[in-house]
């Protein structure tokens, strides 16, 4: 193992002990800072990868635009977000074995693809990585249906957003 597989490996252990930190603690803020230090762990990830356009793009655009958004919002709605009870729902176990069978019917399709086991190839010095890259967001051979998929996701954070959002008339008695 060399010092650049050692990096990729702490990077990966600190963001994802640092990702169930965010659905762990039971304070906003301290969600918040874990968000943030797992978004720099993805950073770290992509610069091990070679892919210096999406790390800086991880940190100029999620590190340095969404968390501090989402800090700021923690903070400025600080007394309606206060804590009332136990964190853990009560069917945590039955979502928690969705998880892992999804996971495990991932792997399994992932390992029955043929592309899976490929290494990364490098690319001449001379080839134009962003515009490969646009090209193969929106190739149908590409990566078009997870870029379709994240836009889905993203709106469904909005809508879940505008929904926390709103102002409820009849949680206040009129």
């Amino acid at each position: 193992m060399n010092g650049l597989q050692a990096v990729f490996l702490l990077a990966a252990l600190v963001s994802l002990f640092s990702a169930a930190m965010v659905v762990s603690a039971r304070r906003m803020m301290h969600a918040a800072l874990w968000l943030v230090l797992t978004l720099m762990g993805v950073a770290v990830i992509f610069v091990t990868l070679q892919s210096s356009f999406f790390a800086v793009v991880q940190i100029l655009v999620y590190v340095g635009a969404i968390a501090i958004l989402i800090i700021f919002s923690v903070m400025l709605t600080r007394r309606v977000m206060e804590d009332h009870g136990d964190q853990i729902l009560p069917g945590w176990r039955g979502a928690a074995l969705v998880v892992v069978l999804l996971f495990a019917v991932l792997v399994g399709f992932l390992a029955l693809w043929q592309g899976f086991t490929a290494l990364l190839v490098e690319l001449p010095p001379e080839a134009d990585n962003l515009l490969e890259l646009g090209k193969a967001l929106v190739s149908p051979q590409g990566y078009v249906l997870p870029f379709e998929l994240a836009s889905v996701l993203l709106v469904a954070a909005l809508i879940g957003a505008i929904t926390i959002a709103v102002d409820r008339k009849e949680e206040r008695g009129g």
